[in-house]
């Protein structure tokens, strides 16, 4: 996967979304910036920040991915593959359904995820230095630039969903705790199942997690 490093931007994922249907640059591909200055997070928030924290997107196509993965499981993946990374380092990060990163009862970080036509972009956010009020931030010391590459090289060797999907199962019990926004409503997630592709049955309604 290519990497590029800028210093500022407004959004990565926005950059790649537009350099894609542009066809300006081809998957795999990933860009990082030091500073994003109008970044998008879920349901359309924003989500920027300072030198030092995370902001990458990354683009690639669907038969780079494993064959058991489907549009439901992608942000679910995504995320899963970074918190196995930090664990590594010693993190104590956990994944809430679907795309948010937490230590403890703080989110310090998110994935969203896009598709288009056979091509996944997939941006991520995590407070690494610095974080805004009622957030947090991650509890390890590890440098930007050694997730990016980690994780670029992780995904390079297809880990299987089913792989995946294993050690979520067993953290989604803290989602539990939490809500989630399905449309506009803010819906509790005590009585969710967690389905097989990582959507969820709430309500007697099937819910997924590609946002």
């Amino acid at each position: 996967m290519r990497v590029e490093f800028v210093d500022e931007i407004d959004s990565t994922h926005l950059y790649l979304v537009s350099a894609l249907r542009n066809k300006t640059i081809t998957s795999p591909y990933c860009i990082v910036a030091d500073i994003q200055n109008a970044g998008v997070g879920s349901r359309g928030n924003e989500w920027s920040g300072g030198d030092g924290n995370l902001f990458m997107s990354f683009c690639i196509d669907k038969f780079l991915l494993p064959d058991d993965l489907n549009d439901a499981s992608i942000s679910i993946y995504f995320s899963m593959i970074m918190a196995e990374i930090l664990k590594k380092y010693g993190s104590k990060v956990w994944v809430k359904w679907p795309n948010d990163f937490y230590i403890n009862e703080l989110k310090i970080g998110g994935t969203i995820s896009t598709k288009i036509n056979d091509a996944y972009i997939g941006s991520i956010g995590i407070n690494l230095y610095s974080k805004p009020e009622k957030a947090g931030v991650l509890d390890i010391k590890v440098s930007r630039d050694s997730l990016v590459w980690a994780f670029c090289e992780e995904l390079e060797k297809k880990p299987k969903w089913k792989q995946i999907f294993s050690k979520f199962k067993i953290e989604f019990q803290k989602s539990k705790n939490y809500i989630t926004h399905v449309g506009d409503d803010s819906i509790s997630l005590a009585c969710a199942t967690l389905c097989d592709d990582g959507a969820i049955m709430i309500n007697n309604k099937k819910v997924y997690s590609l946002r």
